[in-house]
Formats: C-alpha cells, sequence, structure tokens
C-alpha cells in the first residue's frame, strides 16, 4: 500500500501535468481548459490508485479474484464524455476534436501517474505539448495555406450580400472566412468582391466556383493564382 506521502505526492504530479495542457487550451479561450484538465488528471490518477492499490485488504480472502485492470480501463471509455462535450458542430465544420484529443491523453497521463509511471507521463506531457502549441504555427503556415482560396467577383451594384453569399453557398458557407466589398473605379455600377474560403478541399472550391459564376449578379470571376 503506498504511503500518504507518496499518495499525496502522485496526485499532486497528475495535477501539474494536466494543468500544462489546460493551460494552452485555456489559451485558446476552449470551454475545456485548465481546471477541466486538471480535473481529469487528477481524477484518473485517483481512480488508478484504487484500482491497482484500494482493494488490498480484500485480494487475502479465501474465493475473491480481483482485476486491478478493470477499474482504470473504464476512464478511457469513459473520458468520451468530456470529449463529446467539448466538440461543436457549426455548419459543416467540426470544432473542438483536438481539445476533445488533450482531454483523452490527459487522462492517459493521470493514469500514468497514477500507476507510478513518472518518467512515462512526464515525457507524455513534454510530447503532447509540442503536438499542441508547437506544431500548431507549422501546420498553419504548410497545410492550412494550400486549403485556402480566394477569388474576386465584378458584381452589379448591391446586388450581393454577405447574407445573400451564404444563401447562395448553401452548406458550404461556413467556408467563407472573409468578405471585403468595394466599388469599382473603372465602372462605378459594379462591386468589387474578394471572397476568401478556408479549409476547402479541391473538390469543394470547384462546387463553390461553379455556383458562384452562376449567380446572375455575377458579372466577371477571377480566381487568385497565389492561393491555389
Amino acid at each position: 500500500m503506498l504511503g500518504n506521502l507518496e499518495l499525496i505526492s502522485r496526485l499532486v504530479l497528475a495535477a501539474a501535468l494536466g494543468s500544462v495542457i489546460g493551460v494552452e487550451r485555456e489559451r485558446l479561450s476552449w470551454a475545456a481548459g485548465l481546471r477541466t484538465h486538471m480535473l481529469v488528471c487528477v481524477g484518473s490518477a485517483l481512480i488508478m490508485i484504487v484500482s491497482a492499490f484500494g482493494f488490498a485488504d480484500v485480494l487475502g480472502t479465501q474465493n475473491v479474484v480481483l482485476d486491478p485492470s478493470r477499474m482504470a480501463a473504464q476512464v478511457v471509455s469513459g473520458i468520451g464524455f468530456l470529449g463529446a462535450g467539448s466538440i461543436l458542430m457549426r455548419g459543416e465544420i467540426v470544432r473542438g476534436l483536438t481539445t476533445a484529443a488533450s482531454l483523452w491523453s490527459v487522462a492517459a497521463i493521470g493514469l500514468a501517474v497514477g500507476g507510478g509511471m513518472y518518467t512515462a507521463s512526464i515525457a507524455a506531457t513534454i510530447i503532447i505539448l509540442i503536438i499542441l502549441a508547437g506544431i500548431k504555427p507549422l501546420e498553419r503556415r504548410f497545410i492550412t495555406v494550400k486549403q485556402r482560396r480566394q477569388v474576386t467577383l465584378l458584381v452589379e451594384r448591391g446586388a450581393l450580400t454577405f447574407h445573400s453569399l451564404h444563401e447562395a453557398l448553401g452548406a458550404a458557407s461556413p467556408r467563407v472566412k472573409q468578405f471585403v466589398m468595394q466599388q469599382s473605379d473603372d465602372a462605378p455600377e459594379y462591386d468589387v468582391v474578394m471572397i476568401t474560403l478556408h479549409r476547402v478541399s479541391m473538390t469543394e472550391y470547384a462546387a463553390i466556383r461553379d455556383r458562384l459564376r452562376q449567380l446572375p449578379c455575377v458579372k466577371e470571376f477571377r480566381e487568385d493564382d497565389s492561393t491555389s
């Protein structure tokens, strides 16, 4: 059985490691932030401790057979409820998957701390933090930018608004990240509309491009090759 100092130390370490991941999520203003990650990590560590040492008194009893891994195993499936709560659906865009994955990973860290695997838990925390905070700038620079498209439309004056654009695109409207309209210098009766599409695949872009070209108010359609 663990001593009181060792037991408390494991719970404190779990809280500390969970807070490291939680701070990164809190920085991005996610609902599952600092306190949520700390609670998940401490709770997982406590369940692991209870699973491993909490039934020591009855293990010597005749005809009593216990599997100490069964209780800890429920954390892996049970954490799915919290993960599902952090996932949001906005149109066709799913947000919160990374936070759900971080909660699941923090639960694993808590189990490792509860099991006394300090090196593995600390190493996992560092690796997860690098993935969350360090990989994201690279992802934005080398991956997300490849999924961004910009088009310029010449439309009849006042015929196209942000609201009417969303109605025209339908389910693809969440892909519109920026909508800029200004009066044409060459032809005052027309507006120049610059639209930036975010996280759009080639198939989606082709469908959106066709819809924009078919709008009656669109007199000219131009693609920005620099974002292709």
